[in-house]
């Protein structure tokens, strides 16, 4: 009888874990099924250069997993239910033994009136090809508007501004934009807002979006398209289930990733909150989430198989960001993600920031290859009591 282990999204939390799984278990004891709703992986962390019209490589899933132990089925993930280890999807059931939740997240509306009807978010691939549309046929002239000072929104607005020179951009942001860099990092990104001509709004806190700008607590921004990057939250589904959560849904994890309070189940990514370097909650992010994955997989496959767990925390090194193609910032961060004073700003950047994106993507399509072959037999238990221990 196989452990069957279900792994849940296939961003880059959800296929790292996959395909580490894969190569540390031994498929004869072991079923590693990746359930995600679309058939190819999203390279999130460029949907802005896709928004502003450039092309992607496409990875199917099947592809990425042919020859290896990962079964890939395509449905969408309606409940968990934690209690008799199932999950209900569009197209069944499917049972485990392990589940590694990695459903990630999505744009967050912060309550804001009108975003729903008159905004467009960049958190999936759909949004960005409805906001690639829209910005494809905004008239020379036309004012867009980026809602958010984060990482998001900062690279959203160099990126269209890059690409469209002919339209009007400005960005507006609750408190400041890109206030957590270094001086040199800030300095360097009002010197390129100043370059692409972009218009910033700080302690500007959107209180309703409309079909031509957004209300503020000290006025109105005009904008014929509105860009919404004001943060992102998980999806509904962990909230729904007996899966102790965070406040925003998150489902709480040790540092090993696994829920406190079902031992069978792993979160990571976007899905899951738990405290790195200092005590301080890992941020929704690429950089956490694929580390997150590396150590889930590993805690699962040292718990079936009888050795140590791994005592490598997650944490933090750089923020790296691009401000369009040609330019961008490496800002050094501490473990616990705080800004130091180094980092490298410009063209540099830009290459550093692309050798990045272009190496995670590598990792995507190549999930069963970043480590040596060593696939444990897993100690299967015997008693039902035995099962939950092991997870």
């Amino acid at each position: 009888m196989k452990h069957r282990i279900v792994v849940l999204g296939a961003g880059y939390a959800g296929t790292h874990a996959a395909g580490r799984l894969a190569r540390r278990l031994h498929a004869a004891d072991t079923e590693i099924t990746l359930v995600n709703a679309d058939s190819e992986f999203v390279e999130r962390v460029r949907l802005h250069q896709v928004a502003a019209g450039q092309d992607l490589p496409r990875r199917r899933l099947s592809d990425v997993y042919a020859g290896t132990p990962v079964t890939v089925r395509q449905a969408r993930v309606t409940a968990v239910d934690a209690g008799n280890r199932t999950v209900q999807l569009d197209d069944g059931e499917l049972g485990y033994d392990t589940l590694v939740y990695a459903l990630g997240s999505t744009s967050d509306d912060h309550g804001v009136p009108g975003v729903a009807g008159y905004a467009y978010p960049l958190a999936g691939l759909d949004a960005a090809m409805r906001l690639r549309e829209r910005l494809s046929g905004l008239a020379p002239g036309s004012a867009v508007l980026v809602a958010g000072g984060g990482l998001t929104g900062i690279e959203a607005a160099t990126e269209i501004a890059e690409s469209r020179p002919d339209l009007t951009v400005a960005i507006a942001a609750r408190d400041g934009v890109g206030d957590w860099l270094s001086d040199k990092a800030q300095r360097h990104l009002r010197t390129v807002f100043g370059r692409l001509r972009i218009t910033v709004h700080e302690h500007a806190a959107i209180t309703a979006v409309e079909a031509d700008g957004v209300r503020t607590g000290s006025g109105r921004i005009p904008a014929d398209l509105t860009v919404w990057a004001a943060g992102f939250t998980t999806h509904p589904i962990a909230a729904a289930s007996a899966l102790q959560v965070a406040a925003n849904g998150q489902i709480v994890a040790d540092a090993t990733m696994r829920s406190v309070s079902h031992p069978e189940v792993y979160a990571v990514g976007d899905a899951g909150i738990t405290d790195g370097p200092g005590g301080k909650p890992l941020r929704m992010s690429c950089a956490s989430g694929i580390p997150m994955a590396w150590q889930a997989a590993d805690s699962i496959a040292a718990r079936l198989t009888g050795r140590s767990l791994p005592k490598s925390p997650v944490r933090y090194f750089s923020q790296c960001i691009s401000l369009g193609r040609r330019d961008g910032i490496i800002q050094v961060v501490t473990a616990d993600d705080r800004a130091t004073s180094t980092a490298v700003t410009g063209a540099l950047a830009a290459r550093m920031k692309e050798l990045v994106c272009a190496g995670a993507g590598w990792s995507i399509a190549h999930p069963t290859v970043l480590l040596p072959t060593r696939r444990r037999r897993i100690q299967l238990p015997t008693s039902s009591a035995a099962m939950k221990a092991v997870g």
